[in-house]
């Protein structure tokens, strides 16, 4: 091979990181390299990445593999010592281009491979400029970074730092740009953004930065947030949600459980009750709004009843797009130390919850059928509307808006005949 290859894991973050991971390496004369961008979210995410190593050195004999990201952060031992592995860069090291001139020679030890620093020493997140995301219609951009909150299943914030917010000016350029290359949707994406601005002066919050995005760039056609925790919600983004047509009508909500008492044991910030009175707020600003959700099964002392609720949760709260994950202990973190449940019954009521999550999908298909909708033409002849609902779009090219009548769904996407298109 020549040139650089991009591996990604994980979240949107990631996904933008990547993208300034490349930059950055060509800009240091990297060739003939395989970057690979890991997750530390789950063992299971982890596990992936070891076997994309393995494989990408079978397939690349000669070429260089650099493995960065959440788990080569916390786990760097573990990808050191891998011989498929020629370096290893910590999540600061993997954005700045003078990283990828200091690499090693091939055939050191898993001590000199390693170029990870201390996360935590880290307060500030440089603004990266970017013209491209690779493979996506939908541009993401990085407002925030790290995590100031602990709780007790994660260890994201060990991979990522404390919390530290881009600058709003260098937001608003970086959007700018990749408006002028062509992008109609913006995704603003972080770690934990619904945090934004507590570390800049005048304390900024997420809902007045999307503001401003939308009122000094005009040509955004659609905003959208990445994961947010519905507890920091800010005035700003009610507004938004009630009065702002360019803000899309979906919000991927931080829920993990609908149990006050798990949710105690796993040190969040919201009960069962704030959750439901937001998820019902934004309806009563937003009717057709949806929601998805992340939530975990199986947690340590999970009972039947308490896992019951956190069924209950999705059901009463329609969660139309539902990610489950079942409870992975992370080595370092307070819930590795709690009494575990059988793996078994882990993996059992995971299914259970994904099964509850693919019903609620079914009702919101059934609910969009017969309604009209805008539509972002995306790669591979499918499309999503305003909220978030996937939809077959046969034919039409990728990045353009389309408005349609939906007019059925095969259980997992939308079908849909076309009334109009505006590809300006």
């Amino acid at each position: 091979m020549s040139g650089v290859e991009v591996i990604t894991f994980g979240c949107r973050l990631n996904t933008y990181e990547s993208e300034v991971m490349r930059s950055q390496a060509e800009a240091a004369g990297l060739n003939n390299a395989i970057l690979v961008n890991t997750c530390a979210v789950t063992g299971e995410a982890v596990r992936q990445a070891r076997q994309a190593i393995r494989r990408a050195r079978r397939d690349n004999p000669h070429a260089r593999i650099i493995v960065t990201g959440c788990a080569a952060q916390t786990e760097k031992q573990t990808f050191a010592e891998m011989a498929e592995v020629d370096a290893v860069l910590g999540n600061e090291e993997k954005l700045k281009s003078s990283s990828y001139r200091s690499l090693p020679d091939f055939g050191v030890s898993a001590e000199e491979k390693l170029r990870v620093n201390d996360i935590m020493s880290v307060r500030a997140t440089a603004p990266q400029m970017i013209r491209h995301i690779d493979g996506h219609v939908r541009a993401f951009i990085q407002v925030q970074n790290g995590c100031d909150h602990r709780c007790t299943f994660c260890i994201i914030p060990y991979g990522r730092g404390n919390s530290r917010s881009v600058p709003m000016g260098a937001v608003v350029d970086q959007a700018r740009n990749l408006v002028e290359s062509g992008y109609r949707e913006i995704v603003l994406t972080g770690v934990d953004a619904t945090s934004y601005g507590a570390d800049l002066p005048g304390t900024p919050t997420l809902g007045l930065l999307a503001k401003t995005l939308l009122k000094q760039i005009p040509e955004i056609r659609r905003l959208r947030l990445s994961s947010i925790d519905s507890i920091e919600a800010d005035q700003h983004l009610m507004d938004l949600i009630a009065d702002e047509p360019r803000f899309m009508p979906h919000l991927h909500l931080s829920l993990q459980h609908g149990d006050d008492m798990i949710l105690k044991r796993m040190k969040r910030r919201h009960s069962r009750a704030d959750a439901l009175g937001f998820i019902e707020d934004v309806r009563r600003l937003r009717p057709e709004t949806s929601f998805g959700a992340d939530m975990i099964a199986g947690f340590p002392t999970e009972t039947e009843e308490m896992f019951a609720n956190a069924v209950g949760l999705a059901e009463e709260a329609g969660i139309a797009h539902l990610h489950v994950f079942p409870y992975s202990p992370r080595p370092g973190t307070p819930a590795a130390r709690m009494p575990q449940l059988d793996r078994g019954l882990i993996k059992e009521r995971a299914a259970r919850l994904r099964e509850a999550g693919h019903r609620l999908h079914q009702t919101h298909l059934d609910k969009m059928v017969g309604t009209r909708q805008w539509l972002l033409v995306e790669n591979g002849g499918l499309a999503h509307t305003e909220n978030f609902t996937l939809a077959a779009a046969p034919g039409l090219r990728p990045r353009d808006l389309v408005q349609v009548a939906i007019t059925g769904h095969n259980g997992k996407h939308l079908d849909m005949q076309l009334l109009a298109a505006d590809a300006a």
